[in-house]
C-alpha cells in the first residue's frame, strides 16, 4: 500500500482503510487486525495463542490481498 502513497503509523487505521483503498470487506480487515493483537501479545508478553482455524483464514486473506493490491498496477512517476 506504500507503494501507491498510503502510509500510517497506526495499523488499526491501515486495516481499516483496506475497505476503502482496495475494496476488502471489513470482516476480513478485521480478522488482520486481530492476528495483529495476537503478535503483540506474543511478542510483548509471551502469549501466544494461534488456532488452525484462525491462520488458515489469515493465509486465505492474505492471498486475497495481495491479488488486490496487485490489481492496484504500477505506481505512475510524476
Amino acid at each position: 500500500m506504500r507503494w501507491h502513497g498510503y502510509r500510517s503509523d497506526n495499523r488499526y487505521l491501515v486495516f481499516q482503510c483496506l475497505q476503502h483503498t482496495v475494496g476488502m470487506e471489513s470482516a476480513k480487515w478485521r480478522v488482520l487486525d486481530k492476528c495483529h493483537k495476537q503478535r503483540n501479545l506474543a511478542e510483548y508478553e509471551g502469549h501466544l495463542e494461534v488456532t488452525p482455524r484462525l491462520l488458515q483464514e489469515l493465509i486465505e486473506i492474505t492471498k486475497a490481498l495481495l491479488e488486490l493490491v496487485e490489481k492496484l498496477g504500477p505506481v505512475r512517476s510524476e
